[in-house]
């Protein structure tokens, strides 16, 4: 019987190679529901090519064209937040792809967990602004997180079938866009400059935080939620390649790794196939061709939100969420070039020294506080809310 995806941000650039996943393997996946934000050419393309049931446009304004683009298709057209969490629940979706940017991810992601599915997780907001409620959720449902992010989906990998304690995770970090910059040149770099990362094709959003490593930060709290090691026992190493994806350590000293070339398609594969593995061509690592791994530790100074992230994470409570909020306006400022790259972090730190603190969050709690941090970061960077 086929697995029937939902492809949250099918658009974007984890949802493009989860339907490459999909072209590969015909017999195997069958596409339920496409979503995505404002592309609905692309959408309405992905809906005509893998035949799906139902798409959701998530801006309500774009919904007329999407609807007159596949008006001699079967598919339904739905459009808006609402009609997203609505789709995602519906019973045609074993698994649901969660490759949302942002804060927008999180509340799809409990929509499906509610319904008890399957969630491929490559939205790592939905675990960095509300884990605790998600991971709770999870398990009162039985319904299964597996990772995307290929850190994650790397340990997730290490951790299989092991059943003894973990001393500690590793999690890799390959430095982003300015890793052989000094510091005193990053008060002048550019968006173009902090969008050519060396390693990875990603979408804009994710290769700033990664320039920033907001994104390394954010890897961390994830860990924590999806494997429960506390703070102290994450640690994160600059690994220039991007070949080693994340390591485990054991009580008994044991360190296993999981390495590759830096494609997403494999941890893709691995999330939807598991338990098993995908049987997949094109490149393979040859370590002729790599005969030089090399770690370093972080410089902490250049890349301060790495410990912002950690104190959030040890703080609790609404912190991280508040820290994604800031991170996310400040972002969009800086591609829009309406701040300096210098301009995120500071972000960051004056809405965290102002915003109000939950201890103990709902999910209304979760949403007040992205929003009063997005208030926040907007006044702090003279931005119009």
């Amino acid at each position: 019987m086929k697995q029937k995806l939902a492809i949250l941000g099918s658009t974007g650039s984890i949802g493009v190679q989860t339907l490459d996943i999909v072209r590969e393997n015909p017999g195997r996946f069958e596409v339920s529901l496409l979503t995505a934000r404002r592309n609905w050419e692309q959408l309405a393309r992905q809906a005509r090519e893998f035949d799906a049931a139902t798409v959701v446009i998530a801006d309500k304004s774009l919904y007329a064209p999407l609807r007159d683009a596949l008006a001699d298709t079967d598919t339904k057209v739905f459009a808006g937040a609402d009609a997203l969490e609505q789709a995602v629940g519906g019973g045609d979706v074993d698994t649901v792809v969660n490759a949302l940017v942002g804060y927008a991810g999180l509340h799809p992601t409990v929509a499906a967990l509610e319904a008890g599915k399957k969630v491929a997780l490559a939205n790592k907001e939905s675990l960095v602004v509300g884990g605790a409620y998600v991971m709770r959720l999870a398990e009162e449902k039985r319904a299964p997180i597996v990772p995307i992010d290929s850190e994650h989906s790397a340990i997730f990998q290490c951790l299989a079938g092991e059943r003894s304690p973990v001393r500690r995770l590793i999690v890799t970090c390959s430095g982003g866009a300015f890793r052989d910059l000094g510091r005193e040149a990053l008060a002048s770099v550019t968006v173009e400059q902090a969008l050519r990362h060396p390693q990875w094709q990603m979408g804009a959003k994710i290769t700033i935080d990664s320039s920033t490593l907001v994104n390394k930060g954010f890897e961390v709290i994830e860990a924590h939620w999806l494997f429960g090691t506390p703070a102290e026992r994450i640690s994160v190493l600059l690994h220039p390649q991007s070949i080693v994806h994340s390591m485990v350590e054991f009580e008994d000293g044991a360190i296993k790794a999981q390495l590759g070339t830096p494609d997403m398609r494999m941890p893709i594969s691995y999330a939807l196939f598991f338990p098993a593995r995908a049987v997949r061509s094109g490149e393979r690592f040859d370590f002729l061709r790599h005969p030089q791994l090399t770690f370093a530790e972080v410089d902490r100074a250049k890349y301060p939100a790495l410990d912002i992230a950690y104190d959030c994470l040890r703080r609790g409570g609404t912190a991280a969420c508040t820290m994604n909020g800031a991170n996310e306006v400040a972002v969009a400022a800086f591609l829009a070039r309406r701040c300096a790259w210098l301009d995120i972090v500071r972000t960051i730190e004056y809405v965290l020294g102002r915003a109000t603190f939950v201890e103990r969050p709902s999910l209304a709690d979760y949403a007040e506080a992205n929003a009063e941090a997005c208030r926040l970061a907007h006044d702090f960077l003279g931005l119009q809310s």
